[in-house]
């Protein structure tokens, strides 16, 4: 189910199901208890935030996740959204297509090697892009008050407080679950905090990230520039306040997206269906 269906489109395939398998679409309280013979909704997706956990959880329903199927491709995304803003390509090539060819009008560039990315989480997506980042020289920060700091020490990752990632970080890459906790901790009190040569990007959750906020840092110049895959609103509304602006790289969810991963999503997903209905537990539960 896709995020433009209504209640009574939920309703009408959903109400007398046994099983319901959602991309996108809201499943509030009010719906979930009117389903009648739900025993799982399967979640084609790693975020949970459409589903309501206490709901389901109440008419035993288990609610499942699909947390492994894209790492490599979002945490590629991360690092292509990383590149491009450090290199200046997307303004380089609106440039040369409208029949430019001026070094100075992309300039400044700053060498990558050197430089340092902080990851706001820690999971499997971010300690990927940890890798990645340090294969091109970069040195590696993270925030993630539930790790170790002696696992990300094993992988010559320093964990360090939110503050001083946003103070030391060029790049700062959002890899955080969307809880009431994190909504828009990207903010502007966290944009005031990051360096002016910085940039902000976010390949998990729209909602992470205030893109009002974030507008008006990039107004000032308190911040470099951002690149996006997710947004708040998707698709976001004409107005949104970072449209057409040269050190913004937007992408339409894409981050997620290839070939194979659509593939892994898709099996992965109807096999925690198959598990639950034969009385079996699901590989990926969410409230268990």
């Amino acid at each position: 189910m896709s995020a433009s269906v209504g209640a009574a489109d939920v309703l009408a395939v959903a109400q007398h199901a046994d099983a319901v398998i959602n991309t996108y679409a809201q499943l509030p309280a009010e719906l979930i208890d009117r389903f009648e013979r739900c025993r799982i909704i399967a979640r084609t997706g790693i975020g949970i935030d459409t589903v309501d956990l206490a709901a389901a959880t109440a008419k035993g329903i288990v609610v499942t996740n699909v947390p492994e199927y894209c790492e490599d491709e979002v945490s590629d995304h991360a690092m292509a959204l990383m590149l491009a803003l450090a290199r200046n390509v997307t303004r380089g090539d609106s440039l040369v297509h409208g029949g430019s060819w001026d070094l100075a009008a992309v300039k400044p560039i700053y060498r990558v090697r050197g430089r340092t990315v902080g990851l706001v989480g820690f999971g499997k997506i971010a300690r990927l892009v940890a890798a990645k980042a340090q294969g091109f020289g970069l040195g590696v920060l993270a925030f993630d008050p539930y790790v170790d700091p002696a696992d990300a020490a094993a992988l010559s990752v320093e964990l360090v407080s939110f503050e001083e990632l946003l103070a030391r970080s060029d790049f700062v890459s959002v890899h955080a679950p969307l809880t009431p906790e994190t909504r828009h901790i990207i903010g502007a009190e966290a944009l005031a905090m990051m360096r002016p040569e910085a940039v902000v990007v976010n390949t998990a959750r729209g909602g992470l990230v205030d893109v009002a906020a974030l507008a008006e840092a990039l107004d000032r110049g308190a911040i470099a520039g951002a690149g996006l895959d997710v947004l708040p609103d998707e698709p976001p509304a004409a107005d949104l306040p970072l449209y057409g602006r040269p050190n913004v790289i937007l992408t339409p969810h894409t981050a997620f997206y290839s070939e194979e991963s659509v593939l892994d999503l898709q099996v992965k997903a109807a096999q925690q269906v198959a598990l639950v209905l034969s009385g079996q537990d699901p590989v990926y539960p969410v409230n268990l």
